[in-house]
């Protein structure tokens, strides 16, 4: 790794060029007849010769291994099965986030197909994730023979072995799973501690993909069973893999293997706009262009999520399984109206806790905030926020009546599931759990104090006193005539683009700026040029009124070497190369 600053940029930002092995490159590049940037890149991501094909063009049919693999799923896909032939009710638990609503509308979807009556459950965030008692109340009074949970149950030993007494009840799950399940009919969760690791993709499939492997299991048995006939065709089930794609990036969940079969043939299915709902949503969120994973990720997924955060948490699966054209454009338009909320609400939360952090000095290097009257539902938003505004741990509570509940994001360095783990045992917060960068907690008011000493202790140390920077890590350095046509293309076979697989950051050297002027909110529009009077449109969004945005537009001639990401911008049928500007610093 080349570090290539000695100074920061004036983004604040540390520089770090990753390196390939020349010799694997030259090797890559001569069996796999590719370029060398093509090559480093797949270096990068650690994509070995034999697998290339599979990445650059995934498909389900070679990424997607039988469903029996997991354990249990021959016996949950048997009894689902015998549910559907026999006419029995089956019920539904889901989460209240894009991955439950999505996992429970394939679910839905598959069953109502099959002439199956389905009651489904998403909890509203007051009362709390997975199964719950009330939920169980509502499937007596429906008449449910058999229980399905999707995105949860795979620790709700309590209220499940209890259920268990009345119900068949069949867990669909993606969570960690500890030692012991619980005693339900079948756990199918690849992250099941006695589960092979023969095809270590499915531990990272989010819900929706165990989910559809699921029902891919029951077709099959179903097909076998002589269920399908003439009156009754067999379903096309890649009809689903819309929302397998939407659950799947909005659970930020690795893009590699299976999920990225998922998201690649998922994104083809939501072109095609087949979903009723979902193209709603697709109209009423103004995208006019085939829908890519920041679509999924930053546009759509947002709107399901304000339901469960700050609205009502059944919109997200009842829009995706309508056939009501006037429904969906009406659950379409509460599901903006709740987004908007939710924008609001975070908004004054965000700015609350950054007068406080900003009006008080702080003892410790991390974001801590608490407050009564703070919306539970946008404090892991706020946190991120924090977080990558200060570049520090950054810990946001909502003080109630009965309890406090809170919500952490972490940088590098500091592992936020070790800490919280710790001050459970330490007995200074009542409960909590996550993993190395994002954690969800509660505590009492009085614990408050006790909590903040020990996190910040614990962040001092894990970060040694050392001062952290956000680390850029860049992919490809380049001059100005390299970022060409050519490459842009070949970046875009790396897509789909997500956790795993980010969008390469090029560098390009010993630029100037050309032809520079404001647009919009702060987006400042230019033309990277170098003294062979090489060109390349660019922009830096939301950038001008920062120090990187004022060296753009300062006009001083200077030379500068910059940070961003090479794409095409397709606009009123015309294609043409640009670069997004991320980071800029003076050129050595």
């Amino acid at each position: 790794m080349d570090n290539l600053a000695e100074n920061l940029s004036l983004g604040g930002n540390i520089w770090n060029l990753a390196e390939t092995d020349e010799r694997q490159t030259e090797i890559l590049c001569q069996h796999c007849d590719i370029s060398t940037q093509m090559a480093k890149l797949l270096l990068l991501r650690d994509i070995k010769e034999p697998d290339i094909s599979n990445f650059l063009t995934p498909k389900l049919a070679t990424s997607m291994p039988n469903p029996s693999t997991l354990k249990d799923m021959d016996k949950a896909a048997a009894r689902i099965a015998d549910a559907i032939i026999n006419h029995q009710k089956i019920a539904i638990i889901g989460d209240y986030d894009v991955d439950g609503a999505t996992s429970t509308s394939v679910l839905r979807l598959f069953l109502t197909y099959q002439g199956c009556e389905t009651a489904v459950h998403i909890p509203e965030r007051e009362e709390g994730y997975g199964p719950s008692e009330l939920a169980f109340k509502e499937f007596s009074d429906f008449g449910a023979d058999l229980v399905v949970t999707v995105d949860c149950g795979t620790s709700a030993f309590e209220i499940l072995d209890n259920a268990a007494k009345n119900f068949e009840i069949i867990v669909l799950d993606h969570h960690e799973a500890e030692t012991r399940l619980p005693k339900v009919y079948a756990v199918v969760n690849p992250k099941r501690l006695d589960q092979n690791n023969e095809h270590p993709d499915l531990g990272y499939m989010a819900a929706v993909g165990v989910v559809f492997m699921t029902v891919t299991a029951v077709n099959r048995i179903l097909r076998e069973r002589g269920f399908y006939t003439a009156d009754h065709p067999e379903p096309n089930l890649l009809q689903w893999l819309d929302l397998v794609a939407l659950g799947t990036v909005c659970d930020v969940v690795p893009l590699k293997g299976i999920n990225r079969a998922f998201v690649t043939q998922g994104l083809k299915v939501m072109a095609n706009r087949q979903n009723l709902g979902l193209k709603t949503l697709i109209d009423n969120a103004n995208i006019t262009e085939k829908p890519d994973t920041y679509h999924l990720g930053f546009v759509l997924g947002p709107r399901i999520n304000a339901c469960g955060r700050v609205g009502k948490a059944s919109i997200g699966n009842r829009l995706l399984c309508s056939i009501n054209p006037i429904e969906a454009e009406q659950l379409a338009e509460e599901m903006n109206t709740y987004n908007q909320e939710r924008k609001d609400i975070e908004c004054y939360v965000l700015e609350q806790s950054i007068e406080i952090l900003e009006g008080t000095p702080q003892k410790y290097p991390m974001a801590f905030v608490a407050s009564k009257g703070w919306h539970q539902g946008v404090i892991g938003i706020v946190a991120g926020k924090l977080k990558e505004r200060y570049n520090l741990p950054s810990f946001v509570m909502s003080i109630e009546e009965d309890e406090v509940k809170g919500s952490a994001r972490s940088i590098a360095g500091v592992d936020l599931g070790a800490l919280i783990i710790a001050a459970k045992e330490k007995g200074v917060i009542t409960k909590g759990g996550g993993h190395t960068m994002a954690a969800g907690f509660s505590l009492t008011e009085e614990q408050i104090p006790l909590f903040k000493e020990f996190a910040g202790e614990y962040v001092k140390k894990s970060l040694n006193n050392q001062t952290p920077h956000p680390v850029l890590n860049i992919d490809l350095s380049l001059n100005l005539t390299g970022a060409n046509d050519n490459l842009c293309q070949e970046i875009e076979q790396l897509k789909p683009f997500g956790t795993d697989n980010p969008e390469p950051l090029i560098l390009i050297r010993n630029v100037y700026f050309d032809k520079t002027y404001i647009i919009g909110s702060g987006h400042i529009k230019c033309e990277l040029t170098n003294l062979a009077h090489a060109k390349l449109p660019a922009i830096a969004f939301k950038l001008a009124d920062t120090e990187i945005g004022k060296h753009i537009l300062s006009r001083n001639h200077d030379c500068y070497d910059v940070v961003g990401n090479l794409r095409f911008n397709r606009w009123n049928n015309r294609t043409t190369l640009q670069f997004i500007i991320s980071d800029i610093k003076r050129a050595q």
